[in-house]
């Protein structure tokens, strides 16, 4: 019954990028890492689940801030290295720094600069 987990190519950590684009504008709201677990919980659960490198565990979005993301559909890229979450932001919010998206600069006459503001202060999210 995991055959669809065994297609995926995962790295030799066993992991595989996860890019969450919001279902309805098709916006790259965040690109994660997931492992089996974190893939397997996100079909069965319908919510995004990754892998945090940084603490070496499942990480399920929204569990501390609230900003849950529901997955509508999972897709896999032509050389099933990479995944594709289209999800609902609940919150509106998806990068740490209280922005909608983690993209938000944007290279502009060698620097970057900021194009989106904070819509919540991460004090206020992550208590």
């Amino acid at each position: 019954m995991s055959e669809w987990l065994d297609a995926v190519k995962w790295d030799a950590q066993g992991l595989v990028p996860a890019i969450a684009q919001d279902a309805a504008t098709g916006e790259i709201l965040m690109v994660a890492w997931m492992n089996r677990e974190a893939l397997e919980e996100t079909a069965r659960t319908g919510r995004g689940v990754y892998f945090s490198r940084s603490r070496g565990k499942l990480w399920r979005k929204g569990e501390e801030s609230g900003h849950f993301q529901n997955v509508s559909e999972i897709r896999l890229d032509c050389d099933s290295d990479v995944v594709l979450l289209k999800i609902e932001q609940v919150g509106g919010i998806a990068c740490h720094t209280g922005r909608r998206s983690c993209f938000f600069q944007k290279l502009e006459n060698g620097r970057w600069v900021t194009t989106a503001p904070v819509l919540k202060h991460p004090d206020e999210i992550y208590k």
